[in-house]
């Protein structure tokens, strides 16, 4: 009797020993199946979503009805060029960041790559971020976004809270990566004076990082801004994209931070 007690009690304890690892291994199966489908997702960023709302972060999504053409031959174009980009000091942003053509010129000594989307904000960088830049494996990278999120009515913080995970996205990714963090640039456009919220969000991103060695903070502000708070039209034409000399400016206020970097110098091409 006690021996056929002992017998059930070893099926019973098999069962159900059984049982749990059955649902574990299920559950982890689900868990990676989810991952795995939210990975493919995400993984082709070369189209702008259709539903811009679904986009990672906070505040309203982009606005600007050319956005998805430009975005759609902006990543053809990366397409062609990957490879080359491959350990490149990455630019990230957007129309400032693109308009840059004399990028390269700027900086003769460094490899770079320009990541810039005309209409990008915050949350497009977030969406894009590992496709279009940490896949490069880059050796530093320079942001500048949210005018275009300002520009568009967001509330600073919530700027300010989407840097900040653009920032946490790149550390986990390395947390030997320097990153220039660009303050966003005043402008005057379409009668606009935001100088009041650029000025909040730029204290909010610069208390975030100030403690960081990995984020450096560049001053875009105070070397364009005048007396109240808008751009020269002398630098920044349109009142919101700079010319020449602006961007004479912006490389100016960068060289100093890069030259601290030690930065290799590419191997001219034979």
């Amino acid at each position: 009797m006690k021996s056929t007690l002992k017998f059930f009690s070893v099926r019973i304890y098999s069962t159900c020993l059984f049982a749990v690892l059955l649902w574990a291994t299920n559950g982890s199966l689900t868990v990676l199946a989810q991952e795995t489908m939210q990975t493919a997702a995400v993984a082709d960023v070369s189209q702008y979503p259709k539903d811009p709302t679904l986009l990672p972060g906070k505040g309203p999504a982009a606005t600007w009805s050319g956005l998805p053409k430009l975005w759609a031959q902006r990543h053809a174009e990366w397409a062609r060029t990957a490879d080359r980009d491959k350990g490149a000091v990455v630019f990230l942003g957007d129309s400032i960041t693109q308009g840059w053509h004399a990028l390269a010129n700027a900086f003769p000594h460094l490899k770079v790559a320009n990541r810039g989307i005309g209409g990008d904000t915050t949350r497009g960088v977030l969406y894009r971020l590992q496709a279009d830049v940490l896949d490069l494996d880059p050796k530093a990278i320079v942001l500048l976004i949210g005018t275009n999120d300002i520009g568009n009515g967001a509330k600073p913080e919530d700027v300010a809270d989407n840097i900040e995970a653009i920032l946490q996205e790149i550390k986990k990714f390395n947390p030997n990566l320097p990153v220039i963090v660009c303050e966003v640039m005043p402008r005057a456009d379409r009668g606009q004076h935001p100088a009041d919220r650029i000025e909040k969000l730029n204290a909010l991103v610069a208390a975030a990082i100030q403690n960081d060695p990995q984020f450096t903070l560049c001053d875009t502000w105070s070397s364009y801004a005048d007396k109240d708070g808008d751009c020269p039209k002398d630098e920044f034409p349109d009142l919101l994209h700079p010319n020449a000399t602006g961007y004479a400016k912006w490389a100016a206020a960068l060289k100093p931070i890069l030259a601290k970097l030690n930065l290799p110098t590419p191997t001219p091409a034979p």
